[in-house]
């Protein structure tokens, strides 16, 4: 089956059948959007008759999650990366940044310490301001040379842990800077967590996208058994299939006390099932790996046209993504900018109309994170637009 990525769908106009949108409606019609983690694809196919079908049945109640789609669950998790995990170690909720604030509520106390690594994911910054925790934060290390892979400094993770700390909130496959951690810095990592008695939520949200022929993801819980009894793996439907308005997302959590635990912590602070969302997540991964593969091959080539781009702008660096359609840009060196050590995001937008999300929301100014998940013509526009600032 072949499935269209090439012709632009309509995201901005309302009367040309446009929705509103955070990425296309944040910013002016004059904009090209290249921000936030949300593709300019139609979803795989069986993913909208699916939903068309529940659409027609007009009722929609309270719902529950399926059986069918928990063993769903199980068979991908089994085929794709070798981890027998159970239904009932399943725990569906609206969305992944829920989940970590959830997580930060269930499984710490006031004043406890809640550590991420930078750059990260803007809400893993939040977490712990907003439930009442202590905020902590480690680097990681920067690519030994232009272009070469961000590290993960072991050393610098340690020392940031305290006594307060009880809970890191891990990203792996790593947003915004693509990597897919080897085996050996995993096992690095497993050794930290058991000897401090950390609790671990891995967020694996870009497992499914992996970009780099010789990358291999196998989910924190599985690599290490052993960590299995302290970590809540967090997977979705959201960015694989370009779902995220949907608002579904799961909680692996095989040892049985920490999930009674986050279930019981969780009480009465998220809603009842979605139940289009878990219509499309049970469709998707049931039946959207075709079109997953498909887009898999245009997002290496966009990530290529990407990369022939920024060789030519001087003092821009940007090391190849290994898994998503996300690119971590340094601009802190860029000839072209004038403010690039602070917010190059803020004036790229200005003087080539282009929105990037801006490096300091991710705990690291100077650089922005540009999304290449689009068609080829939306990308190759902005890229001219980028080129006429930055080689300049």
């Amino acid at each position: 089956m072949e499935f269209d990525f090439a012709t632009p769908v309509e995201r901005r106009h309302p009367s040309e059948g446009a929705w509103p949108s955070q990425k296309w409606h944040r910013y002016g019609d004059d904009v090209l959007p290249l921000w936030v983690a949300d593709m300019d694809f139609h979803s795989p196919p069986a993913v909208a008759e699916a939903l068309r079908a529940r659409v027609d049945h007009g009722v929609f109640g309270y719902g529950l999650v399926p059986d069918s789609l928990r063993h769903t669950l199980c068979q991908w998790s089994q085929e794709h990366y070798g981890w027998a995990i159970e239904p009932g170690w399943q725990r569906w909720l609206p969305g992944v940044v829920p989940a970590l604030h959830l997580a930060s509520l269930a499984l710490t106390e006031p004043g406890d310490g809640i550590l991420t690594v930078t750059p990260i994911y803007p809400p893993f910054l939040k977490v712990a301001e907003r439930t009442g925790r202590l905020p902590q934060q480690a680097a990681l290390a920067e690519p030994a040379e232009p272009g070469a892979p961000w590290r993960l400094d072991l050393d610098a993770l340690e020392a940031a842990i305290t006594p307060e700390t009880r809970l890191l909130l891990w990203c792996h496959p790593h947003n915004p800077t693509g990597r897919v951690w080897r085996h050996d810095e995993l096992a690095g990592l497993a050794e930290l967590v058991r000897r401090h008695d950390l609790l671990v939520v891995s967020d694996e949200l870009h497992c499914d996208l992996l970009l780099d022929e010789g990358a291999r993801h196998r989910p924190l819980a599985a690599a290490f058994p052993e960590l299995a009894e302290r970590t809540l793996t967090l997977w979705a439907p959201s960015k694989t299939f370009n779902l995220a308005g949907l608002t579904t997302a799961c909680a692996v959590i095989p040892d049985r006390l920490l999930r009674r635990r986050f279930t019981a912590g969780i009480q009465g602070l998220v809603p009842d099932a979605n139940v289009l969302g878990l219509v499309a997540a049970e469709a998707a991964y049931a039946h959207g790996n075709p079109w997953r593969q498909a887009l898999l091959e245009v997002l290496h080539r966009h990530c290529q046209t990407l990369q022939d781009h920024v060789a030519t702008w001087p003092g821009v660096a940007m090391s190849q993504p290994e898994s998503t359609y996300l690119a971590w840009l340094d601009l802190r060196h860029a000839g072209g900018l004038v403010d690039h050590a602070t917010s190059p995001q803020r004036e790229l937008l200005e003087r080539a109309g282009v929105a990037l999300s801006d490096g300091a929301d991710f705990g690291w100014p100077g650089f922005a994170r540009l999304n290449f998940g689009t068609t080829a013509l939306q990308l190759e526009q902005a890229l001219l637009r980028l080129d006429g600032v930055l080689c300049g």
